[in-house]
């Protein structure tokens, strides 16, 4: 058959997006691997699947399958783009949606400026929410991972934000020790189902950088829920205010959060065309 699909990017992060409520389809995790293929493929950091919700107080259900065919919980930069995908295909015209997610049930929000606002939920902060290897909740862990033939001990902050992250303090966020350390941290064995490694500078109270690296996809030009990660950790920590410019690689995201209750994410989505692929 013929898939219709929009190719989309929040920041740089890339995504293929597909309507699964006119169209029926059903990926496998090996098709996925095939599509984000960026030699052989379409190429993506990122599937995202529109669905009708079995709730029936939401608009839609929203899925996420990562580069490697693996079906993960939430994707902040996504999230922006399955909202403008919907409004662009006439989905729907409301404004805001609610969607579905494995995570919980978020809100997005279509600005003037073609901005899209989300509320990305509560932080959550226990072990088990990631899940995380540890005794009981801390503000910082120290995890011990392989570093140029050694061992380097990282303090890190644990956080959900519908997946989980581990966010490090760093002073080069291109340092040698941050490229090697991306992938230990993704898949260190404190953290059973993987973790997004987050690693952010501090520029002053209301600007940060950061890197990420996506579990599932590597370093990414933006992640989402690694922004909303890495600003509630560093305000955890009392190193910003409580609305913060979070620089990443493909651009910037404004991220707000008081110390309790929703964090709420700003930034753009765009699509870069429209296609059909027969699957």
């Amino acid at each position: 058959m013929l898939l219709r699909f929009s190719k989309m990017h929040g920041l740089g992060n890339d995504f293929m997006v597909v309507d699964l409520v006119t169209q029926h389809f059903a990926f496998r995790p090996e098709l996925v691997r095939q599509l984000s293929d960026r030699q052989f493929g379409i190429g993506f950091d990122q599937l995202l699947i529109v669905e009708t919700p079995s709730n029936p107080d939401v608009d839609f259900r929203y899925r996420i399958f990562n580069a490697d065919g693996s079906e993960v919980e939430q994707c902040g930069n996504g999230a922006r783009c399955f909202a403008r995908f919907v409004h662009d295909a006439r989905l729907t015209a409301r404004n805001p949606i609610k969607v579905e997610t494995n995570s919980g049930i978020i809100e997005l929000k279509l600005e003037n400026n073609d901005d899209v606002v989300v509320n990305m939920g509560e932080p959550k902060f226990a072990p088990s929410a990631l899940p995380f290897s540890a005794d009981a909740e801390q503000d910082k862990y120290t995890i011990s991972a392989p570093l140029n033939e050694g061992s380097y001990d990282c303090e890190v902050g644990a956080v959900s934000m519908g997946n989980p992250h581990a966010v490090m303090l760093v002073e080069d966020l291109q340092s040698e020790m941050v490229n090697q350390l991306g992938p230990e941290i993704e898949g260190h064995s404190v953290f059973p189902k993987r973790v997004n490694a987050g690693f952010m500078q501090i520029e002053n109270r209301t600007e940060m950088n950061l890197r990420v690296y996506e579990r599932g996809a590597g370093w990414t030009l933006a992640c989402g829920t690694g922004a909303c990660a890495a600003m509630v950790t560093a305000h955890k920590w009392g190193l910003v205010d409580d609305e913060v410019k979070v620089n990443l690689p493909g651009g910037s995201l404004t991220i707000k959060w008081d110390g309790q209750g929703d964090v709420i994410m700003t930034g753009p989505a765009s699509k870069v065309y429209e296609g059909r692929i027969q699957v």
